[in-house]
């Protein structure tokens, strides 16, 4: 089952975890020096440490360039890969697995990302996932690393334990009350950062933000995932408790059954009326004011987006050809 087709612990309000793990094989430059040979050489090389025989009936091996853009931008929609490696296709494979869970970028910004989501807060079991290709890739090739800076990765802000965790967190109460700003700089002094669903540069669609470690160098992976995990509970329950104050107002609870009314009888739907629309509905949901299961609203808000619509259609549909689409599928899973 795909991480957006289910729900997890604290689930109401943590949609996924996501660790990604930056390598690099040893004798190579890395990717931005890489000739299209060498790209070559380092897929075969990844893609036969880490596909034996007896896991390649669970994973496919997808060369990049055999993708159409409106599918790398679905993926990545997905958050199976970053925007940036949908973005570019020459050189580059992708890893991944039957249910999603895991993706493996090749020759992103490093030559190996290893990525692992689940749903929920589910930070230890996800990193033992990643682990478990991370330890199969050092067994059969040589990883650059150095007794003192620990993993060597292209860019120097993820050097040492090359590790990217994040939390993907629907905080509707939070943001609705102007608290993000605060909260977002409070985090920084943390050593971590809050942002957009799509990371850096992205801006938070519907009330979702992503949480993740700032700091790789001069920590251990697992202080790393502690002080991660203790900061996420401390968000929750403060988005809990900026929940409660708004469930005690009329006014916004009409609101939630106003977006719910919408969404059930619309005949065209954008993609940002939808987010903004669903993100009241799935609070209305987990708190029990509607009686909505949190998957379907998960799995609507990553199915509807614009290049998923059109690879499901199996076409390049219009704009408004999307809206009516997505308002006809949304009305349809809601019952």
């Amino acid at each position: 089952m795909k991480w957006y087709e289910n729900t997890a612990g604290n689930g109401d309000i943590v949609l996924s975890t996501r660790i990604r793990l930056a390598r690099n094989l040893k004798n190579y430059p890395f990717p931005a020096r890489l000739s299209a040979d060498e790209k070559e050489k380092v897929n075969a090389v990844v893609k036969d440490a880490l596909l034996t025989e007896q896991n390649q009936a669970g994973f496919d091996y997808i060369k990049m360039e055999d993708l159409s853009s409106v599918e790398a931008v679905s993926l990545a929609e997905k958050h199976l890969i970053s925007p940036e490696f949908a973005s570019e296709n020459a050189g580059r494979a992708l890893i991944l697995s039957k249910d999603e869970d895991v993706s493996i970028m090749l020759n992103e910004e490093d030559h190996v990302r290893i990525q692992v989501i689940y749903p929920g807060l589910a930070l230890e079991e996800a990193y033992a996932r990643a682990l478990e290709f991370d330890t199969a890739l050092e067994q059969k090739a040589a990883v650059a690393f150095d007794e003192r800076l620990g993993y060597l990765t292209q860019c120097p802000t993820n050097l040492g334990t090359g590790l990217r965790a994040s939390v993907m967190l629907h905080l509707p109460a939070l943001s609705g009350s102007g608290a993000m700003r605060r909260l977002a700089t409070t985090i920084a002094k943390l050593g971590l950062t809050i942002r957009g669903a799509y990371g850096e540069g992205s801006r938070p669609v519907g009330d979702i933000f992503q949480l993740s470690n700032q700091v790789t160098l001069g920590i251990s992976e697992q202080a790393a995932l502690q002080n991660l995990n203790a900061i996420a509970l401390q968000v929750i329950a403060q988005e809990k408790n900026a929940r409660a104050a708004l469930l005690k107002d009329d006014t916004f609870i009409d609101r939630i059954w106003r977006a719910y009314g919408i969404l059930k009888s619309a005949h065209m739907l954008s993609c940002s009326e939808f987010t903004d629309l669903a993100s009241l509905v799935r609070l209305g949901a987990a708190e029990g004011v509607l009686d909505i299961s949190l998957p379907t609203l998960n799995r609507l808000l990553v199915e509807m987006q614009p290049a998923t619509i059109n690879v499901a259609e199996g076409r390049r549909c219009t704009a408004a050809e999307r809206d009516v689409i997505r308002a006809k599928a949304v009305k349809e899973a809601l019952g």
